[in-house]
């Protein structure tokens, strides 16, 4: 059985006190880890908070993004070796916006994703098509291959460990969520493709969340869907009772 995964992607927002005062608040009132893995995603500048504010609970905490060295002349980027030591667990690469504002490719995506292993992290890898994408009727072709680039080179069971998140770039932020119907069918996609491009053990290991406007009114129906196991979520996960209420959807 996949443990359903439900992740809060704070974005650009929050600054370290108001993480600690967040993680007070909701730490003693998350689902046991093996009933929902709660996570949070913060900006670097949080993470220390994060993580200090976290300890000892059911809370599990992933940076916003890294680079794909451990270190050397990159003024700005984050290292994947020092996430780690700090006691970082998952880090997002492949979101949209650093896909659009940041002009990050397939390819440094897929080099991020084998930092990421080689430092005993585990990426959530995002992926989703643009509305012109769904309406010319190419949004499964784009996807897959999305994930094919992601995935290059990544062992069976590497995958099987790590995240996926689709997310319809129509869909963030936007107020438009994908029906569930929608949502259901790109996961079951990516799926099978990974059981193609591996087999149908490590397909049914890897965890697939959805995102894209996902909140307390809609979370239920997405996760009753078979192949959907989390959510990628972003507004939705910057007030306590929001969160928790997503955190806790099977209760």
């Amino acid at each position: 059985m996949r443990t359903p995964i439900i992740a809060g992607n704070w974005k650009l927002h929050m600054n370290p006190a108001q993480t600690a005062e967040f993680v007070k608040s909701v730490k003693d009132k998350l689902p046991e880890s093996n009933k929902v893995e709660s996570v949070i995603a913060a900006p670097a500048v949080d993470l220390d908070a994060l993580i200090k504010a976290s300890e000892g609970s059911n809370l599990s905490v992933a940076a916003e993004n890294c680079y794909f060295e451990d270190e050397g002349a990159f003024t700005g980027e984050t290292s994947p070796k020092v996430l780690k030591e700090m006691g970082v667990k998952y880090c997002i690469i492949g979101h949209s916006e650093r896909r659009d504002y940041f002009h990050e490719t397939d390819k440094d995506i897929n080099k991020k994703a084998k930092a990421i292993f080689r430092n005993g992290l585990l990426p959530i890898i995002c992926c989703g098509e643009s509305l012109e994408t769904r309406e010319a009727g190419k949004e499964e072709e784009f996807v897959v291959d999305q994930i094919k680039k992601a995935l290059d080179g990544l062992t069976s069971e590497q995958v099987s460990s790590l995240v996926i998140a689709y997310e319809p770039i129509w869909a963030i932020g936007t107020g438009k969520t994908a029906t569930s119907d929608q949502a259901e069918e790109m996961c079951k996609t990516i799926r099978e493709s990974i059981a193609k491009l591996y087999n149908e053990e490590t397909a049914e290991n890897v965890r697939i969340q959805y995102g894209g406007s996902v909140k307390p009114a809609n979370v239920k129906e997405l996760m009753a869907k078979p192949n959907i196991d989390g959510g990628l979520v972003g507004g939705a996960s910057l007030e306590v009772e929001s969160f928790l209420s997503l955190v806790n959807y099977q209760d």
